[in-house]
């Protein structure tokens, strides 16, 4: 049997990415490609940089999908099954929605799929496969096959990223990461980490470990197993667990250059709401000194849209992020992703503009109404920030402040700056209510 995956990329994320210099390859199917063995065989598509042949060699199709990339990718589901390929859907929107799924698909993954995987590779095999497949139990994270990076096509030295680490104990509401994955914190041995990372062909990597400092003594010794191999990485963590300067020092000398940080806001009332009040406002500053004293760069996550948020957010999160040094930024507009609590209080609010899953995409619309603004406002106001944020003289003073590897951060800040004036298919705002999943905005 031969297996095609895909990773989509929906013509909306596409547009507004053109440009950027860190799109780091995503990981999922090079490392789902990992778990097929012979006498199957694999290939990869991913949309970010090709194009996808319907009629492509293929007996199985398997297709991540995340919430904005719905409707792409049913419209794709949809084609490759009336050309007679099972399909098979995994990935945080069809855990969230397994029955939306279902409808496109012969067969969906809910949830993590390490154990399912290959039991569904061998019921589609044997033409015995079920319409779900969920694992009840956490499944261990030894023994893991390596991502198949050899099937990544022209990502040069953007192809190698890696976890270490599964799991998420915190409970902010806009984040979906509690109904993917379970919350028990799992962690991959460090030799295996290591071993893995000694094949990496490029000098820099990423983690795509959603807080890789959460147990400060793993993270310490998967540093000392790093630090022989003059690799250069970045990873997510939380401020406060910056905080810890032995973990920082040892960061560094195993070649972390980045570190990105979810502050999210500048307003202590919204990360109140979002239930994110781990994040102290009146540390970011001392923080943000603290990780550059090590000579690592800061990559923060900014959102627009929380409740506490109104028409001056905007101008003084410009303030406080350049004060601070901020290297670099990832700007998103707050999105109620289904089944977070956020998109229930929303729903039952009424405050939802519409349901058609494009609109939920963090960068490119504004799917509900914000509480304080109007969605006009809200996007107009995170558009202005980036055009200021990414502006010459603001990145000439938040490099000057930094001071840690300037010419990088420099480069990456352009990078950014020209996806600002991308042009962006669509309207950002719903012009009325559509029919959920009934929009597909390119054609197959």
């Amino acid at each position: 049997m031969h297996v095609l995956l895909v990773t989509p990329e929906n013509p909306f994320i596409k547009a507004f990415r053109r440009g950027q210099f860190n799109n780091f390859s995503q990981l999922t199917m090079p490392y789902l490609a990992g778990f097929v063995r012979p006498p199957h065989t694999v290939g990869l598509v991913d949309e970010y940089n090709q194009k996808i042949n319907l009629d492509a060699r293929a007996d199985l199709v398997g297709i991540t999908c995340n919430t904005p990339n719905a409707s792409h990718v049913y419209a794709m589901a949809d084609a490759f099954r009336q050309r007679g390929r099972i399909v098979v859907l995994g990935g945080p929107h069809v855990t969230l929605l397994p029955e939306e799924a279902k409808q496109h698909a012969d067969a969906v993954v809910v949830g993590e799929a390490e154990r399912i995987w290959p039991q569904v590779l061998n019921d589609a095999a044997n033409g015995r496969l079920a319409p779900f497949y969920r694992d009840p139990d956490p499944p261990t994270l030894d023994g893991l096959p390596h991502a198949r990076r050899d099937l990544i096509f022209r990502r040069g030295f953007l192809e190698d990223t890696i976890f270490a680490t599964r799991g998420c104990p915190h409970r902010c509401t806009y984040c979906n990461l509690r109904q993917i994955y379970n919350p028990k914190i799992r962690y991959r041995p460090v030799e295996e980490v290591v071993a893995e990372v000694r094949t990496f062909r490029s000098p820099f990597f990423t983690f795509w470990d959603d807080q890789l400092f959460m147990d400060p003594g793993y993270a310490l010794r998967l540093c000392r197993g790093l630090e022989p191999l003059g690799k250069r990485w970045a990873a997510m963590v939380t401020l406060a667990s910056t905080r810890n300067e032995r973990l920082l020092a040892a960061a560094r000398r195993a070649g972390c250059v980045c570190l990105f940080l979810g502050l999210e806001s500048v307003s202590s009332e919204s990360l109140r709401q979002a239930n994110k009040a781990f994040n102290v406002v009146e540390t970011y500053q001392e923080g943000i000194e603290r990780i550059h004293r090590h000579r690592i760069a800061v990559q923060a996550g900014i959102v627009f849209g929380f409740d506490g948020d109104d028409e001056t957010t905007f101008e003084e999160t410009l303030r406080c992020t350049t004060r601070a040094g901020l290297d670099g930024a990832t700007v998103s507009i707050l999105t109620p992703f289904p089944h977070t609590p956020l998109f229930e209080e929303f729903k039952t609010g009424g405050r939802l503009l519409s349901q058609d899953w494009s609109y939920y995409n963090s960068k490119t619309a504004v799917a509900f109404q914000p509480a304080r603004m109007s969605p006009e406002a809200l996007w107009n106001g995170y558009m202005r920030f980036r055009r200021r944020f990414f502006s010459l003289p603001c990145i000439f003073e938040r490099v000057k402040r930094s001071g840690v590897r300037p010419v990088q951060s420099f480069v990456l800040n352009i990078g950014y700056r020209r996806t600002v004036n991308n042009k962006i298919p669509g309207n950002p705002i719903p012009k009325e209510d559509t029919p959920e999943c009934s929009r597909e905005p390119d054609q197959m």
